[in-house]
């Protein structure tokens, strides 16, 4: 961070729909408001979401980052997330903050998970508000029916029979768990067996050493979306998180580009 950067606005609490308390931090400025939407079981505290803050805060920008409810410094158990309970904490936020029309529209970026939430969020705005309330979305390997594609038969029989999972977790010491009503909850939400009636500019960031989404995944997404300005960005040598100076410098391009 450059001595001259903007400082960060502090962590506040936002009621969320149903009461919890929801860790956030928002950024006043101009334009769409730019959402910042983390994969599973991360959350703002991560570098790519707190470099598109500083981005925002420093060309005077809307921003808002998040914690889903269990997840990083919010209220409320992991163990009851799931995406239908995550994508209204979102969609509540966003109407916190007066955005989420056509007077003042969203631009969307998922990371991982994230870019699941970040389509469900979509989808439910264009539905509500119409096409104009999404400025646009940013997918860094976005993973949208993971839970489909990602757990072989024995995993999935196990989750439907309400066992949590436990699978080794790359990022930290302690194993990732997947809890039944997360699964259940996901498999009402896929989205890529039909086409998806999002118009918003797109664009899907993917390494193409992602060891956990396969980039194919990307692809699969671009012509799943009804809009036409999308387009598919493969970075040859970057994995999963996509957190590197370069990745990230490739973010914030690409987040420039679509707001101009």
């Amino acid at each position: 961070m450059s001595e001259t950067a903007t400082p960060l606005p502090e962590i506040t609490r936002c009621s969320g729909p149903d009461g919890l308390a929801l860790a956030c931090r928002h950024a006043e400025g101009d334009g769409p408001l730019i959402v910042f939407l983390p994969g599973y079981m991360s959350d703002m505290a991560g570098s790519k979401a707190e470099a598109v803050l500083q981005w925002a805060a420093d060309h005077g920008r809307a921003c808002l980052l998040l914690d889903y409810s269990g997840c990083g410094k919010s209220a409320g158990r992991f163990a009851d997330g799931t995406l239908s309970r995550w994508r209204d904490e979102v969609l509540h936020l966003i109407e916190q903050h007066g955005a989420g029309t056509p007077d003042r529209p969203v631009l969307l970026i998922g990371s991982s998970m994230g870019g699941w939430l970040m389509l469900l969020v979509a989808r439910e705005l264009a539905a509500t508000h119409g096409d104009a309330s999404v400025a646009g979305m940013i997918g860094i390997a976005a993973a949208p029916d993971f839970t489909s594609w990602g757990f072989d038969e024995q995993q999935r029989r196990a989750l439907a029979s309400g066992k949590v999972l436990y699978e080794d977790n790359p990022y930290g010491p302690e194993p990732t768990p997947t809890h039944p009503g997360f699964f259940t909850d996901a498999e009402e939400q896929l989205l890529l067996g039909e086409p998806l009636a999002i118009t918003a500019p797109t664009r899907l960031l993917h390494g193409q050493r992602d060891d956990d989404v396969p980039w194919e995944t990307s692809i699969r997404l671009a012509h799943t979306l009804a809009g036409d300005d999308i387009r598919v960005v493969l970075v040859k040598d970057g994995d999963h998180r996509l957190s590197r100076e370069q990745d990230i410098k490739l973010l914030l391009s690409t987040l420039e580009e679509l707001l101009h």
